[in-house]
This record gives structure tokens, C-alpha cells and sequence, in this order.
């Protein structure tokens, strides 16, 4: 598995362009939500324990795998916005599938308009991964900014 770094330095090739980056600010966190209001909306399940949850846990153990830092952000950004994806889920009602399809082709599409300027594809046409790998992008930069480290300090050799 690649490092963290390296992921991140990937990505960051194909999101130069200030318009794309701010695009991203702006859309990653609603796709993230959609995404968890689109499992949450499918059947079986408790408010605990459900295919949302699951998917979120699933993401966890990847980014967990890549950084624990960087895991434990993810964790409380996570339960945020599957808070938010179960409320919506509870007060909507058969409300709540339309509106996380709206969201999640909107948020879409201001990704691939900002590609566009770009001059780039998205990084997830060479990898799936990096569909993953943008939240973790967006934290990272939040890391950086408040001196957080991502990863651990490594070990000194003998």
C-alpha cells in the first residue's frame, strides 16, 4: 500500500488550479454527505447499525490503514455528517432519497466543471482509490495548517 504522502502528493497534481481546489472545498464534503444519505436510505438495519455505518467504518479502516491521524479527523467528520445523513434521513422521508440523488449529481457536477478548468481528469480515472483519497485531502491541508502531523514520526534507525 502507498504511503499517505504519497496519495496526497498524487492528487495534488491534478488540483493545481485555485477555482478547482475551492470546487472541491466546496463539493467533496456535500458528495461525502450524499453518498451516507444514500446508504442510509437503503433498506435493513437499525439507527445504528446500517448500511451507512457500515460504509463509514469501512472508510475509517482504510484511512486508518494509510494514517491514524488523519483516521481520527475522519472519525469526527464522519459522525457529523452521518448525524446529518440520519436526521435527513428521519425528517425528510421519502424526501430524503431525491434530495441525496440532487445533492450528489450537483456536487458532481461542480467536481467535473472544476476539472475542466483544471485541464486535468479526475485522479479516480487512474484509481478508484482516489475517490477515498479526496476527503483525506481536504483534512490533510486543515492538518497542515494547525502544524498536525499526519503521519507518525518514524522510528530512528541503529
Amino acid at each position: 500500500m502507498k504511503p499517505i504522502a504519497q496519495w496526497l502528493d498524487e492528487y495534488s497534481l491534478s488540483h493545481l488550479n485555485p477555482l478547482n481546489k475551492t470546487l472541491h472545498w466546496i463539493c467533496i464534503p456535500p458528495i461525502v454527505l450524499s453518498l451516507l444519505g444514500l446508504l442510509r436510505a437503503v433498506p435493513g438495519g437499525n439507527d445504528t447499525l446500517n448500511a451507512a455505518s457500515v460504509g463509514a467504518l469501512l472508510a475509517l479502516a482504510y484511512y486508518l490503514a494509510l494514517s491514524w491521524r488523519l483516521a481520527l479527523g475522519a472519525a469526527g467528520v464522519l459522525a457529523l455528517l452521518y448525524g446529518v445523513a440520519d436526521s435527513s434521513f428521519h425528517q425528510l422521508g421519502r424526501l430524503h432519497l431525491p434530495a441525496m440523488v440532487a445533492v450528489f449529481v450537483l456536487a458532481w457536477i461542480g467536481q467535473f466543471v472544476g476539472h475542466r478548468v483544471e485541464g486535468a481528469k479526475p485522479s479516480f480515472f487512474k484509481d478508484l482509490q482516489f475517490l477515498l483519497i479526496g476527503p483525506l485531502w481536504l483534512l490533510a491541508f486543515i492538518y497542515r495548517r494547525l502544524h498536525l502531523p499526519l503521519e507518525a514520526p518514524r522510528a530512528a534507525r541503529i
